[in-house]
């Protein structure tokens, strides 16, 4: 047995490390192929650019210290509007599986709540809360706490009902039940959630960003495309995304600590 196990360790690890070389070839040849594009006018370089240029860009910037003030904003905003997100949805969805009264009465206002365009509502938060920080985190919270509502609650509802019966029996009060079976096997579906959310959260900001903010990335994409720069447009995307990677990886490395041993497969 213990033959086998150590056989199949070797054939996961080995096609991880396949995995992760085929990922850095597309890569390499994505970027290389882009690079050629560009320098060889096979696209249009000022409206495509190339990633000589992108690198150009963000070593200056980085350099003279002027992006910063943009990527610890628009970072900081994300942070926030992600974890207010998670937190305020999490608690919504405990509610409204606490109190089934809650549950039918709110259940039509989601489901309108959902179908919205929550870009449709970010005038509405600039005028309330004023243009800075507030504002864009609340068209943040609008994208994310809805989404987060409605996924976590139908896991709670979808808890098996025999073993639910199984845990009252033993005399497991409410509050015991979600503490100890409820909450523990939603926890696939949270993770889940926080990797979905890590993709909104920076939805919500740039477009509040776009509405709004004289700071941020969201701020560098608006201004690049007013000066037709899109060398800078480019470039911020690409912090962006280096941003997002690092999160959605903290979540995943959130997610094996907390699933280890009994995650489904």
């Amino acid at each position: 047995m213990g033959a086998l196990h150590e056989s199949y360790r070797i054939r996961m690890r080995k096609l991880s490390a396949a995995v992760a070389v085929t990922q850095v070839v597309l890569l390499v040849l994505f970027v290389g192929l882009w690079e050629a594009a560009g320098k060889n006018k096979w696209i249009d370089p000022l409206l495509f650019s190339y990633p000589s240029k992108l690198a150009a860009q963000l070593w200056r910037t980085m350099s003279d210290g002027s992006i910063w003030p943009h990527v610890g904003m628009t970072v900081g905003e994300t942070v926030v509007g992600f974890a207010l997100g998670t937190l305020l949805g999490t608690a919504m969805a405990a509610a409204l599986w606490w109190f089934p009264f809650l549950s039918r009465v709110f259940d039509p206002y989601l489901v309108v709540l959902n179908s919205m365009p929550k870009v449709a509502l970010g005038p509405i938060f600039i005028v309330g809360l004023g243009p800075g920080f507030m504002s864009i985190v609340a068209v943040t919270l609008s994208v994310t706490v809805i989404i987060t509502t409605l996924n976590i609650y139908n896991r709670f509802r979808e808890i098996d009902a025999g073993f639910i019966k199984v845990v009252r029996l033993f005399g497991a009060s409410r509050g015991q039940l979600f503490r100890l079976v409820i909450l523990p096997a939603s926890f696939p579906v949270i993770i889940s959630t926080l990797k979905v959310n890590v993709g909104l959260a920076w939805v919500g900001v740039i477009v509040g960003e776009f509405l709004v903010a004289k700071l941020g990335l969201g701020y560098l994409i608006i201004y690049g495309f007013q000066v037709f720069n899109f060398t800078l447009v480019l470039s911020s995307l690409v912090v962006i995304a280096a941003v997002a990677t690092v999160m959605y990886q903290l979540v995943a490395a959130l997610e094996r600590r907390l699933t280890a041993g009994w995650r489904e497969r």
